[in-house]
């Protein structure tokens, strides 16, 4: 697999995880991945390069190091409190286009977490697809420990584990545990550390099961669906979707290697290389 983006990031290493797939590591563990401007831009820039790489099927969002992200960096938030309301707005415009390409891409997005996670870090996990922690990892959303509050991750929050559960983290700033987590669906899965990478591997070998288009089509349908009745417009949407998905290159080909009884050619070859 070849990424067609900048060889290298001042704060991301993007790198082929294995066929198909391209990992996106923040790399400032120094200050635990936390993110500043330059990070912002640089993530932004790396998932639109992976969006529009043929090659790429994944794409996992992980972080060096002990944490996962420490979330905004103090020193960028400080600078913000000094600044005029224009430039604030300008530079949360930024943070909020980033984590609206990373939630609306294209082709699934996992989150490998460990240790912590703060703040914006929690809004990452969120706007990924999957999540997949550790069970030393933990999940903070600290903002209004500054006198801020949660503003740009708060959708992606409130859309991941529910309205009650989101505002409760914001108002009491508490600490919860991987177990937490996954009980209120911030994540999908708890694994020892030391079997984290090989829960991402197994779930990436699943998602590279079904196609490409699929889950394109999966990603723009469900960003169009809530929870609540079931109207005509909703049922009259899915039965257009279902009606021209059918009818595509994509779908004869996963048929015919079914009955066929064999791989789909989306999938890559056993034992391939990245």
């Amino acid at each position: 697999m070849s990424l067609t983006l900048r060889k290298t990031y001042e704060t991301l290493r993007v790198e082929a995880r294995s066929p198909g797939v391209a990992c996106v590591t923040m790399a400032r563990p120094a200050v635990f991945n936390a993110f500043d401007e330059a990070m912002i831009g640089e993530l932004d820039d790396a998932i639109a390069a992976l969006e529009a790489d043929a090659g790429v099927r994944v794409i996992v969002l992980a972080g060096e190091g002990r944490h996962f992200s420490a979330g905004a960096d103090l020193q960028w938030m400080q600078r913000a409190s000094q600044a005029t309301l224009e430039w604030n707005v300008a530079d949360a415009r930024r943070f909020a286009s980033m984590l609206g390409r990373l939630e609306a891409c294209p082709k699934p997005t996992v989150a490998r977490v460990q240790g912590a996670a703060l703040g914006g870090g929690v809004g990452l996990v969120a706007a990924c697809d999957i999540a997949i922690a550790s069970d030393n990892a933990s999940f903070t959303v600290s903002e209004a420990k500054f006198g801020i509050l949660p503003a740009v991750i708060g959708p992606y929050v409130t859309n991941a584990i529910g309205k009650r559960q989101a505002r409760r983290l914001a108002l009491t700033t508490e600490r919860i545990g991987a177990t937490e987590a996954l009980e209120m669906g911030l994540v999908q899965r708890v694994v020892v550390a030391e079997q984290l990478d090989a829960a991402i591997d197994e779930l990436v070998h699943g998602l590279l099961a079904g196609g490409p288009n699929a889950h394109r089509e999966i990603k723009q349908l469900f960003a169009q669906l809530h929870q609540g009745p079931i109207t005509a417009e909703v049922r009259e949407l899915t039965a257009q979707t279902i009606a021209r998905v059918r009818g595509t290159d994509e779908a004869r080909e996963g048929f015919a290697a079914f009955l066929g009884k064999r791989p789909a050619a989306w999938i890559p070859p056993a034992g391939g290389k990245a």
